[in-house]
């Protein structure tokens, strides 16, 4: 074990471990029974559009769909969806409008803006964990994703032509959830993926690019909707995976970095893609989840002490809901969405390990 418990203080609500050899000095952490605020962070989530004349609204206007998927998924893992019905409305009437008429079958962040995979994948799982995918024109739809991918099977973000690992998940899982892979060269991107593996293991964002984690997540999301995980070395990857986790309990996404609470989910649903999560401390990375949370407000932060955000939020409580550490609905590691939603859907359930949640009576109760 790379964090070994030394003492526990209650009476000065710290925690005291020692680190790994290569470091010195202990590391002293926030209380780590800290429970989960789940009351304070539905507060949070159900007011996060209260003010939209404030600066930090309109400043964010290109990240609306992103921001919508995050709470409604984080909304879903804390089983508050239920009796949302006009909220429910209005969100999916929104979501229609952000239809790009110059692109068909695409969606845009916001209303009137440019067409993009992420945004339409975001679109589409949205509406998914609402039961509205049948308000969608699913063969155009599939036609904008399929357009997208480029002669060296890569995908772009959107017609200007940006291209990564997370636009290569984006379409695999749109795809994978409207029932038309096979629109796509399934080989040709296979091949690229391959392209963006490095040395040490993981995944950079493009060939010849440093390994990063957000990214080694899209690529391992990306190989798993296609059946072809077996290309990559799973042990090294999942050596290079469990290595980000550092002293705090919290992951980074390279070496040397910081940790953060976004990483809780990448990091983690790509170990339980290969099936190596029993590789890293799951109770030390759900304690600093914990710590990440505004217990006055709601909401969680990147690290300790920070100003929570919906992003934020919704990766804690995705990465202690894989944990299986929080009173929490299950969530899919590959769709990112509930499991009861891709029960309900029928979608195929990608990893072995999913087989038998999927199964469960009890796949949708947080």
């Amino acid at each position: 074990s790379s964090i070994t418990q030394v003492c526990t203080d209650r009476e000065h609500s710290v925690c005291v471990w020692t680190p790994p050899l290569q470091h010195t000095a202990p590391v002293a952490l926030g209380w780590c029974a800290m429970g989960l605020e789940l009351e304070k962070h539905d507060h949070y989530l159900q007011h996060l559009d209260d003010d939209k004349e404030s600066l930090d609204y309109m400043m964010t206007e290109h990240l609306r769909m992103g921001g919508v998927y995050w709470g409604v998924s984080a909304m879903a893992l804390l089983g508050k969806l239920e009796g949302e019905d006009r909220r429910r409305d209005e969100l999916v009437a929104w979501i229609l409008k952000c239809q790009d008429p110059q692109n068909p079958g695409g969606f845009g962040p916001n209303v009137g803006h440019d067409a993009d995979i992420t945004a339409t994948h975001y679109s589409l799982l949205v509406l998914a964990i609402y039961d509205s995918l049948d308000k969608v024109d699913v063969k155009a739809t599939a036609r904008f994703i399929a357009s997208l991918q480029r002669p060296d099977g890569s995908f772009s973000g959107d017609r200007w032509g940006e291209v990564d690992t997370r636009f290569a998940y984006c379409a695999l899982s749109a795809l994978t959830i409207l029932d038309a892979i096979e629109l796509i060269d399934i080989d040709g991107i296979t091949q690229w993926l391959i392209r963006c593996l490095n040395y040490d293991g993981a995944f950079g964002p493009v060939p010849r690019a440093e390994s990063h984690a957000a990214y080694t997540f899209c690529a391992v999301g990306a190989l798993a909707l296609i059946g072809a995980l077996e290309v990559v070395d799973l042990d090294r990857l999942g050596w290079w995976l469990c290595e980000r986790q550092t002293v705090s309990g919290g992951f980074n996404g390279r070496p040397e970095k910081a940790p953060d609470v976004c990483y809780s989910w990448w990091i983690l649903s790509a170990l339980a893609s290969i099936d190596r999560v029993h590789w890293i401390d799951g109770g030390k990375l759900a304690d600093f989840i914990r710590l990440c949370q505004d217990k006055e407000d709601g909401g969680i932060a990147d690290r300790p002490g920070d100003v929570p955000d919906v992003f934020h939020t919704f990766f804690g409580l995705a990465g202690l809901s894989l944990l299986g550490q929080a009173d929490l609905a299950p969530i899919h590691p590959v769709y990112a969405i509930p499991m009861d939603v891709v029960r309900r859907m029928g979608l195929p359930p990608i990893l072995a390990s999913c087989i038998a949640a999927l199964d469960s009576d009890d796949v949708g109760t947080p």
